[in-house]
Parts: C-alpha cells; sequence; structure tokens
C-alpha cells in the first residue's frame, strides 16, 4: 500500500503539465505590419521612446479625428485613400470636436 502510495506521488510529481501554471493569452492592438510614415509619425511623437504619448482617435464619415494633450486635429478623407488636415481645435476633447461635425 505505502509503495503503491508512493509510485503514485512520484508519478504526479513528475507530471510538469500537471501542476503548470495556466497560459495567458495576451492581446495586442498593434497592427500586423505598419506603413513608414507613420511608423516615423508615432516614433516622433514620443521623442523616440523617451516619453510616454497617450493619444484617441475616432473616425466619423469622411473625417478622421485625432486627440492628444493639447487638443484635437480634424483630416477629412482626401478621396484617394489618405487624410488632409482640416481643423484644429485647442484644448477640445475627441467628444467636443466631434459634436461640432455631427451637426
Amino acid at each position: 500500500m505505502q509503495r503503491a502510495v508512493a509510485v503514485t506521488l512520484l508519478l504526479l510529481l513528475a507530471s510538469p503539465t500537471l501542476f503548470a501554471a495556466p497560459v495567458r493569452t495576451v492581446t495586442t492592438v498593434a497592427p500586423p505590419s505598419i506603413a513608414h510614415g507613420n511608423a516615423m509619425f508615432l516614433a516622433s511623437l514620443c521623442g523616440a521612446g523617451k516619453k510616454k504619448i497617450t493619444i484617441r482617435t475616432m473616425a466619423i464619415g469622411t473625417r478622421f479625428f485625432f486627440e492628444e494633450p493639447a487638443g484635437v486635429t480634424v483630416y477629412a478623407f482626401d478621396g484617394k485613400g489618405g487624410y488632409t488636415k482640416e481643423n484644429f481645435f485647442k484644448g477640445l476633447t475627441l467628444d467636443q470636436a466631434m459634436k461640432k461635425y455631427r451637426r
């Protein structure tokens, strides 16, 4: 009986999957590829990794809204696959700037 218990304990302790930590799934928002211009823009925003940045963006219809601490820049779709700067609202939040264009 003692041998059976000892063998069972030995098998349980030898099994690495039995006591392994659960696998956590990590989700990211980074795209699988990024255009060179976008990469350089993001790198310049954070001072080549020296400064943490926080931005919020939103697209409505043909406009793209880019919020940063200074305010919100509004871009209009150019019909060629890109956006051009249309306006800048100093000190406004993303929600406030979007309300100006929902009318």
